[in-house]
């Protein structure tokens, strides 16, 4: 199925000049839609790319006049990650940032033994295939517009370093994750794409909620967590961003202070 695109957010504001060219994955929530926010605020131009259409409205609603693009996209689709980044290069003319951040943390408080393999599978697609497919495209595109260039931070995790129980799909995927960082990284230099990566731990969004009434913990009691409010996130990979492409942030840990992320396990 080809990305269904919306532009009337877009075309007033088209010819404006920005601060740069984005395109935030898994736009309509969370740490998505925090940092399209905080980008469109900041003077970018940014195609929100996500599954469902009307959350991406929304997050466009929330900067009215922003050069915003949604473009509905299953970013385990080649087909749909092409005609992503297509409609960006269309609308825009280049692109100067991808922030590959669509994810899912998969069925929760599932034993390993039992877990389906559609489920693993599932989970694999979109967080690592997913960002395979996205950080391809941007690599190309940058690779071959004038000038070249351009930035791609990942959206890592506290489970690239330590898990949490019963989190296996997720946690592979974001340790094989950072492996990509750090190849596309060395892979970029040639052309000046510089490539970094967001761990963060507990920030306060819809898929966290859980976390302040009780998260499973490594010695199997249920405990509440601290939380972080997503705006500093959001700051954070933006600062990341407008670094100029001689400088980068290539691994970046923001968490909530008091979380069991030291020390866990």
């Amino acid at each position: 199925m080809d990305a269904k695109e919306s532009t009337e957010s877009a075309e007033s504001t088209e010819s404006t000049e920005t601060a740069g060219i984005a395109i935030v994955t898994g736009a309509g929530s969370g740490i998505g839609r925090a940092v399209a926010v905080e980008l469109l605020r900041a003077g970018w131009a940014v195609g929100l790319a996500g599954r469902r259409a009307e959350a991406l409205e929304g997050t466009a609603a929330l900067v009215p006049g922003a050069a915003s693009l949604v473009v509905r996209t299953d970013v385990s689709d080649p087909e749909e990650v092409a005609a992503l980044f297509a409609a960006v290069r269309e609308r825009f003319g280049r692109l100067d940032l991808l922030f590959n951040n669509a994810g899912t943390f998969g069925p929760g408080g599932v034993p390993f033994e039992d877990l389906p393999y559609d489920a693993w599978r599932h989970v694999v697609d979109t967080n690592l295939n997913g960002a395979f497919l996205c950080a391809q495209a941007a690599f190309r595109q940058m690779k071959e517009q004038e000038p070249r260039g351009g930035r791609i931070i990942n959206n890592g995790s506290i489970s690239a370093h330590s898990p949490r129980p019963l989190s296996a799909p997720y946690t592979a995927t974001k340790h094989a994750l950072t492996g990509l960082t750090k190849s596309l990284s060395l892979d970029g230099r040639a052309y000046g794409i510089a490539v970094g990566q967001i761990d963060i731990g507990n920030a306060a969004t819809e898929m966290t909620a859980r976390m302040e009434t009780g998260a499973l913990q490594a010695n199997g009691e249920i405990a509440p967590e601290p939380v972080m409010d997503v705006t500093d996130v959001a700051r954070t990979v933006r600062h990341m961003a407008e670094l100029p492409l001689g400088a980068n942030v290539q691994f970046a840990t923001v968490l909530a202070t008091a979380m069991p992320y030291v020390g866990r396990g």
